[in-house]
């Protein structure tokens, strides 16, 4: 069995700070499926949300009756379908009557086109973005990739912000300095290639200080961001290259098939959040394990409470 990885449980120390608070009042919005609702109710009985839940109330607990799932002590906030749910949502959080949103069975689209509609207070300055945050069992700490849901073809001003949502997610977690590999196919600049270009400008705007709190290098290939062996090999010298905290990816596509590949290949576990705006959102997938959903919903206590 030597060689075989080890799974490390890296949330472990997370989930268990995160127990420490009271739990989080999150808006379910529209938990029409037994995965979105029972998740709900299970983190609900771990002590780790309260949830309330908005959605039409018929379906909601003709739903829990199908299923068996018991909604004693749930608030259930009733409309009539998906988008009134993201709305009312939108409202309970901008309105400081819950601190966090969870994302039901609706397109993540729907939900976060109310969270940046004109009456929501839910906005700020900085491009929100999505970040999983991946316990990888053959990888020695656990690993950011960001943007992989939200920012389709990001320019370099929305990939500082989405460079910078990841810093502060990992610094308020206890990483003081994360580092950060800038994603690319190569590692050398290429005029032809503007993830390349991108990632210089990255990197010297961290120098710089327009990002701040982090140590950024890039472009670097996916291999040299996690392996000291693989950079030496290239002659690279980076305080980035082979202990990558955050990996920085140049497109959605690039960052949903490394995400997807690092869960069903590596045996990764995936927590997510959406960052950027007044409150942490868990947005949440049917095929996510209930370890990862626990975390998910535990980052977003720390998140609230940070």
């Amino acid at each position: 069995m030597s060689g075989m990885p080890i799974h490390h449980s890296r949330y472990d120390a997370l989930i268990r700070q995160a127990a420490s608070l009271p739990p989080l009042k999150t808006a379910v919005v529209h938990p029409c499926s037994p995965e979105t609702l029972g998740s709900a109710v299970d983190l609900n009985l771990q002590g780790v949300l309260d949830p309330v839940l908005v959605g039409p109330e018929k379906k909601i607990r003709a739903l829990a009756a199908a299923a068996g799932i018991s909604l004693a002590g749930l608030t259930i906030d009733p409309v009539e379908h998906s988008h009134a749910a993201a709305d009312r949502a939108v409202e309970l959080a901008s309105t400081g009557r819950v601190k966090a949103l969870m994302k039901g069975s609706l397109h993540s689209d729907e939900l976060l086109s109310a969270i940046v509609g004109p009456s929501s207070r839910l906005k700020t300055e900085r491009r929100m973005s999505h970040v999983y945050l991946m316990d990888i069992p053959a990888y020695d700490r656990l690993l950011a990739v960001t943007d992989a849901a939200i920012t389709i073809q990001p320019d370099l001003d929305q990939k500082r912000d989405i460079c910078q949502n990841a810093i502060d997610f990992l610094r308020l977690l206890g990483v003081d300095t994360p580092k950060v590999a800038v994603l690319a196919a190569v590692e050398t600049v290429n005029s032809r290639m503007q993830a390349t270009l991108d990632a210089a400008a990255l990197t010297v705007m961290s120098a710089r200080g327009q990002i701040t709190g982090a140590l950024v290098d890039g472009p670097l290939a996916f291999d040299n961001a996690i392996s000291a062996e693989a950079a030496r090999a290239k002659s690279i010298v980076s305080p980035v290259a082979g202990h990558a905290d955050i990996l920085l990816v140049p497109d959605i596509e690039a960052g949903n098939i490394l995400a997807k590949q690092l869960i069903y290949f590596a045996g990764a576990d995936a927590a997510g959040l959406v960052l950027g705006a007044r409150v942490p959102i868990i947005l949440t997938s049917r095929a996510d394990s209930a370890k990862a959903r626990t975390a998910s919903a535990a980052l977003a206590k720390l998140v609230a409470a940070g």
